[in-house]
């Protein structure tokens, strides 16, 4: 595998633990992670990986449960080199690894409005886009223009009407890397912008855990109903599984309680999962990403 790793400038290393990068704080080792430099770094290693090798990007990790056995092959995590933001007309144009409510928080201050969902989700906007990420009634494809995209053929633009963007879905092309992104906006006074943003955070704060080990909200909302409201008619608020808990507080929400394994939150999902569907008849879908292999 080392041998068909290329020479780039970035970090490469082997057997690297991933639970510390994950807000849930669980997963095991990536047999490869690479942390490419900068966008030239990152193109020089997509065009030199085989294809057989298996390839995983992981941004903040806010919205994963990385499995126990970690995972195979190469995991890219985009760092500093992938951070800028800059005034673009009337929008920003971001670095995939720039944290979201950051890009909320710029876009205030330069008097820029439209941007402001973005600070009640907990992520980067490399995330954003490949899950058409949203909150508080809008959503990614409401504000993206386009996306630079890192390929094995190089470094290709495509507007947002060629993403396949719909509910918490993108359709990226195979073994592409979000590396850019512009998001549009309006100005707007400054203090206005920054009065609707704290109101976000105000009622995230009161009805979601922010402060605890967690990965947003763990299951779609199915057509016209809420995911929470299902749950907690199934009796599973505070249903507790290893270290793994369902939160007390918002419980489309799982909980690592300071214990709990991958498994113990993939499993406390799936019991989640079973007592809806047995209560309402209603199959709910992962919104957190599973990555990665059991443990045997």
């Amino acid at each position: 595998m080392r041998r068909a790793i290329p020479a780039i400038r970035g970090r490469v290393q082997a057997g690297v633990v991933l639970a510390p990068f994950t807000w849930f704080r669980v997963g095991g080792p990536a047999e490869w992670l690479i942390r490419p430099a900068d966008t030239e770094d990152l193109l020089a290693l997509l065009a030199a990986l085989p294809k057989e090798v298996p390839l995983t990007v992981i941004g903040a990790a806010s919205n994963l449960i990385l499995r126990d056995g970690g995972l195979p092959g190469v995991v890219v995590r985009l760092g500093r080199g992938f951070a800028g933001i800059a005034r673009d007309g009337d929008g920003l144009i971001a670095g995939a690894a720039v944290l979201d409510a950051t890009l909320a928080e710029h876009a205030a201050a330069q008097g820029l409005t439209g941007l402001e969902f973005l600070c009640g989700i907990p992520g980067s906007i490399g995330g954003a886009v490949a899950m058409n990420a949203g909150a508080y009634g809008a959503e990614i494809k409401d504000v993206l223009d386009w996306v630079e995209l890192a390929t094995p053929r190089g470094l290709e633009r495509l507007p947002a009407a060629e993403l396949g963007l719909s509910y918490r879905h993108s359709a990226l092309p195979p073994r592409s890397v979000v590396v850019r992104a512009r998001l549009r906006a309006r100005p707007d006074q400054p203090a206005a912008i920054a009065a609707r943003m704290a109101e976000i955070r105000a009622r995230r704060e009161a009805t979601q855990p922010v402060r605890a080990r967690t990965g947003g909200s763990t299951f779609r909302n199915p057509p016209g109903r809420k995911a929470w409201e299902l749950i907690d008619a199934a009796g599973c608020r505070g249903l507790a599984r290893g270290g793994a808990q369902v939160s007390e507080r918002h419980c489309n929400f799982l909980l690592n309680t300071g214990t709990a394994s991958a498994a113990d939150l993939e499993a406390l999902g799936e019991e989640v999962r079973a007592r809806v569907l047995a209560h309402s008849g209603i199959a709910l879908e992962w919104e957190i990403q599973r990555l990665g292999v059991p443990l045997p």
